[in-house]
């Protein structure tokens, strides 16, 4: 495709919308999500950077390396991309940066782009997150062909609402590779299913148990305990049925078995190479494919979040104590046994670590003599105390020191009325307290870390700035302040 003239201003408004709707999605999606892009028009203008929430500022010297002195896109046969189609674009080689998910790509209309965004730590799988940052460089090649008298700005709204559509698309990607380009399955409506499936009670209970779904080619391999007459198969979209139905293998290795369109009967034995499942576990469930966990679900959309603790901030609290190595690594592994126990039993707790030299006095049950955590036995026991009212008083010792504590302290600013008892009493015992840590788990949300009258995990080191037209930087000149 011939080359044209693309006004800076007209390219910078593109990149802002993209990055802002870009950045909202994911948030909804992951969590607080920074992204970021580099890219470069023609071959022979200069590559430029927009990271308006310094996402890649540690990563410059690898950028400045690959990029610039290796001349990482010589490897690239762009030759011919000025006579390719606007719909063709080609995807190049990550960057390959520690912590960051990326997707590049070449086309004709734009020589080089690669999209970044933050790994979260708590994330099922990167594959919908790529799908999206994939459909970024898609968009954005097919904004700059449009060119500034067609653009509409609707490529930023349709990522900010891409969630349904990164999860499908990471689906059938898998699907074409192991079932080839003509499988029967439509995933779409299998999506809407699960989630309308999810958001409807059973008698007040919410659903428990497995769906799923095998391609109708491989369902000669499935053998069925239960068959239901073909001709009287439920159908999927009627999620009150398909609800009921699931009551016939809660807590059990009994499966629903679907061939994508209606529930043809109950399973429980080995299942054909390639299924989709969804897995559900009450309020929240997962999509996975085979073993694997795709997404998470629930309330009615889908989310990146495997719904399981993974403690980072405690891990990098501790870093900040003057303790042992392998006490601080003790101490981890103890928090973490009891948190994902009281997870996995859909109930809250409350863990105070306590890392003084001589423990603080807290009301509650005194142990004496106090439990030593390192042993197996004592610490199953103290999963059981998790379920009293109260918390655990853990000390820099490793012994559990008392439990069924209650936590007080004056009121602060940093409380919020819309989480619990828990929660604020943990905010206002540490504000008033040094040395302490306290984890609260809640039976509806990921645990929150807290310190000193602040929740760690809410702690925003960069602050979105949607609405905003960003500037682009010279790649060469950025990586040099860097």
């Amino acid at each position: 495709m011939k080359s044209k003239k693309i006004d800076n201003a007209f390219v910078c408004r593109c990149v802002s919308d993209m990055l802002n709707g870009l950045s909202d999605g994911l948030s909804h999606f992951s969590g607080l999500s920074q992204v970021a892009v580099i890219y470069c028009i023609e071959k022979n203008s200069p590559m430029l950077i927009c990271d308006p929430q310094n996402l890649l500022q540690e990563h410059g010297p690898k950028i400045q390396r690959m990029l610039i002195d290796d001349c990482f896109l010589r490897s690239v046969d762009g030759a011919e991309l000025e006579q390719e189609k606007v719909s063709r674009v080609f995807s190049v080689q990550d960057l390959e940066l520690t912590g960051i998910i990326e997707h590049g790509g070449q086309s004709g209309t734009v020589y080089y782009q690669a999209w970044f965004t933050k790994q979260h730590p708590d994330l099922c799988s990167t594959g919908p997150v790529r799908r999206w940052l994939e459909h970024a460089v898609w968009c954005f090649s097919h904004d700059i062909a449009n060119g500034e008298d067609m653009y509409t700005g609707i490529s930023g709204a349709f990522l900010r609402d891409y969630s349904l559509h990164a999860v499908r698309d990471h689906i059938v990607d898998e699907m074409n590779i192991h079932l080839g380009w003509d499988s029967q399955i439509r995933v779409y409506p299998l999506l809407d299913a699960v989630l309308a499936v999810s958001n409807t009670p059973e008698e007040g209970a919410w659903p428990v148990g497995e769906l799923v779904v095998v391609d109708p080619r491989l369902l000669d391999k499935v053998r069925f305990v239960a068959k239901f007459l073909w001709d009287e198969c439920p159908q999927l979209k009627n999620s009150k049925h398909v609800r009921k139905l699931l009551l016939t293998v809660e807590d059990s290795d009994y499966k629903l078995i679907s061939d994508g369109k209606s529930i043809l009967g109950i399973s429980e034995s080995a299942l054909p190479d390639f299924v989709i499942r969804a897995d559900f576990h009450g309020r929240h469930g997962f999509m996975k494919i085979n073993d694997t966990k795709i997404c998470s679900f629930s309330e009615g959309s889908f989310s990146s979040s495997t719904r399981c603790a993974q403690l980072v901030e405690v891990e990098e609290a501790l870093l900040s104590f003057p303790l042992p190595s392998e006490t601080k690594n003790t101490l981890f592994q103890i928090v973490t046994r009891l948190v994902h126990h009281a997870q996995k039993q859909r109930h809250g707790c409350t863990l105070v670590l306590d890392l003084n030299q001589y423990p603080v006095l807290l009301s509650g049950q005194k142990l004496d003599p106090p439990l030593d955590l390192r042993q197996t036995d004592l610490l199953k026991l103290s999963t059981a105390l998790t379920r009293v009212d109260g918390a655990l008083h853990i000390g820099a010792d490793l012994y559990l020191h008392s439990f069924a504590c209650l936590l007080d302290g004056r009121s602060i600013l940093a409380e919020d009325r819309g989480r619990g008892a828990r929660y604020n009493s943990a905010l206002r015992f540490t504000a008033e307290h040094k040395n302490i840590i306290v984890v609260v788990v809640s039976s509806d949300r990921p645990a929150s870390v807290i310190r000193e009258g602040v929740a760690l995990s809410s702690i925003c080191h960069w602050y979105p700035e949607s609405g905003c037209v960003f500037p682009s930087d010279n790649l060469q000149e950025w990586c040099a302040k860097s």
